[in-house]
């Protein structure tokens, strides 16, 4: 199975669900882990940089939004993934 249709199953709140803020979180934190990787053994691609520069503020921005809306979920959404906060 596609690991994205994996994490969107994880995250959903219910069955046609793709596009909630967790889903997105979630989408957003395995594309910055993979390119935080990615630039560890390529120092010089700047232009990825500003790619990972870019999610991290979408999804800080995400965050944020979720925080306002529902704190209860925003508080489970970084436990579940670890992030700081």
């Amino acid at each position: 199975m596609d690991p994205k249709l994996m994490l969107i199953e994880q995250y959903r709140q219910h069955v046609k669900d793709t596009g909630s803020p967790e889903v997105q979180i979630a989408l957003l934190s395995e594309r910055i882990n993979y390119l935080t990787g990615h630039l560890r053994s390529h120092l010089k691609d700047h232009a990825s940089r500003r790619g990972l520069i870019m999610m991290v503020n979408k999804r800080r921005r995400l965050l944020d939004y979720l925080n306002r809306r529902d704190p209860d979920r925003y508080r489970e959404i970084v436990e579940r993934l670890s992030l700081r906060k």
